[in-house]
């Protein structure tokens, strides 16, 4: 099942892993002392150089150990990795959260600790990770953990529903059986019950604890009085599309219906929230601009050294932003200086021959996204969300795909939802894939959950995924 917290929907499954891996992460700090000062822990005032309570030491090196697996996608539902990519995950992350404890401790004198203790409790974090995911793998798909749901119909909106093939999707419920609506033509086939008995009976015979309405025609035979019954008796009824949204993390636009996005939670840009978004991307984007600023300097030299002197280091190119007003996106420039020379709109696509060899490598590791940071300073885009399109392709795609002006409701992004949870793509489809992940973000966007895309970003960055 899923839980939500801070406007976001999470697997229970993968809270109750971040809570039991920030135990382990606590405990190896304690363990980490045992060991080195042979049972001298509590109260470190008995071991030589260290002053004050060890809990405090724990609890950082707890968060930073958990903020460096959630950065490299460790807590992710639709993580696909296999074993050697999660393994390798798992030792980036924890070599990170080494180097990361190591360089706090040592600049915050009172948190001192030693670099014998904060080796031994890597080594016990790493080793008490392993030990968690292997559990973690086994228990995760019982039914134990997953929310057991009863459809209401067995036509083509629940198909819908049948249809859900991922296996990242499919970990937060059990569908117990699909009842046919009244007059409806059934597309379900498998799991049919036939609505001999009450729905609040079926709920309390199959234990189920939410029925989600996926009727194909409302007007005709809806169950008002059975479905207030299951709600009067505790059981949870959900609308399909609010359902799907929870359990696949996007919103699906064939069953979109604009009542849903006006009368439903979300879809809001409060003050606050407007506030908030602007001063995380003022902050963050002057200490990343300042961190990435000798990494700049290198793609530029690099740059004029592949196409000499006078070749334009930067790519301005126009894209539509918020409410659908357009502005110059900046970029390091890594396609020949004549890839449009028809002056003809292109999409880009995978190992484009268009594409420079420093421009590939810059591409890779997102260091041509870089100067993007000068347009969020600017307040033409933020840190977190859709990425912008040209114009050219908005009006087509507009045409084509519903909804598709809703991204523009808020600011675009460097890295946003749809990069994290879909792959690379440069067709129309993937336009439309993408743009359900970014109505998500639109609905559900708070400042944690910005912090979360960006924290998961570095998978991205690190590790080269979606080009």
């Amino acid at each position: 099942m899923r839980i939500r917290l801070f406007g976001h929907y999470v697997y229970s499954a993968i809270a109750l892993l971040f809570g039991a891996e920030a135990v382990v992460f606590f405990a190896a700090v304690y363990g980490a002392v045992l060991v080195r000062f042979e049972g001298s822990f509590g109260n470190l005032s008995a071991v030589p150089g260290l002053i004050g309570a060890l809990w405090p030491r724990a609890l950082l090196f707890s968060l930073v150990m958990l903020l460096c697996l959630l950065s490299f996608g460790l807590y992710s539902a639709r993580q696909r990795a296999r074993l050697f990519g999660l393994a390798l995950r798992l030792i980036l992350a924890v070599l990170m959260g080494f180097a990361a404890t190591s360089a706090l401790f040592y600049l915050v004198p009172n948190l001192w600790i030693g670099r014998g203790v904060v080796a031994l409790a890597t080594v016990g974090a790493f080793l008490g990770v392993v030990v968690s995911r292997s559990i973690f793998s086994r228990v995760v798909d019982e039914d134990i953990l997953k929310r057991r749901v009863l459809v209401y119909g067995a036509g083509k909106s629940a198909a819908a529903i049948a249809g859900i093939r991922r296996r990242s999707d499919r970990r937060g419920f059990h569908v117990a059986g699909y009842v046919p609506a009244i007059g409806e033509l059934r597309e379900v086939t498998e799991g049919l019950l036939e609505p001999s008995e009450q729905l609040v009976q079926l709920c309390s015979r199959l234990d189920v604890s939410e029925v989600v309405v996926a009727m194909d025609d409302r007007r005709r035979g809806f169950p008002i009085a059975q479905l207030l019954q299951c709600r009067l008796a505790g059981v949870d009824v959900t609308e399909q599309l609010t359902f799907l949204e929870r359990e696949t993390g996007r919103v699906r636009i064939d069953i979109l219906n604009p009542a849903w996005m006006i009368f439903g939670e979300g879809f809001r840009r409060d003050p606050v929230r407007l506030l908030t978004s602007r001063m995380l991307d003022v902050s963050a984007g002057l200490i990343v601009f300042t961190l990435a600023l000798p990494v700049m300097l290198c793609a530029a030299l690099a740059i004029k050294l592949e196409e000499g002197w006078h070749a334009p280091l930067f790519y301005r190119q126009r894209r539509v932003g918020l409410l659908g007003q357009p502005f110059r996106l900046l970029k390091f420039r890594s396609m020949r200086v004549d890839a449009e020379e028809n002056g003809q709109a292109q999409w880009a696509c995978k190992n484009d021959p268009r594409v420079t060899r420093v421009g590939a490598l810059m591409r890779k590791t997102r260091i041509d996204e870089l100067p993007q940071l000068l347009n969020v300073l600017r307040g033409q885009m933020s840190l977190v969300g859709p990425r912008p399109e040209r114009p050219e392709f908005v009006a087509d795609l507009a045409e084509r795909i519903p909804y598709y002006h809703e991204r523009h409701s808020v600011k675009p992004g460097i890295t946003g939802w749809a990069q994290l949870c879909y792959p690379y793509g440069s067709s129309e489809q993937d336009a439309l894939q993408k743009l359900q992940y970014d109505l998500y973000y639109v609905k559900n966007n708070t400042l944690l959950f910005d912090l979360a895309i960006l924290l998961q970003t570095a998978e991205v960055v690190f590790l080269g995924k979606g080009r």
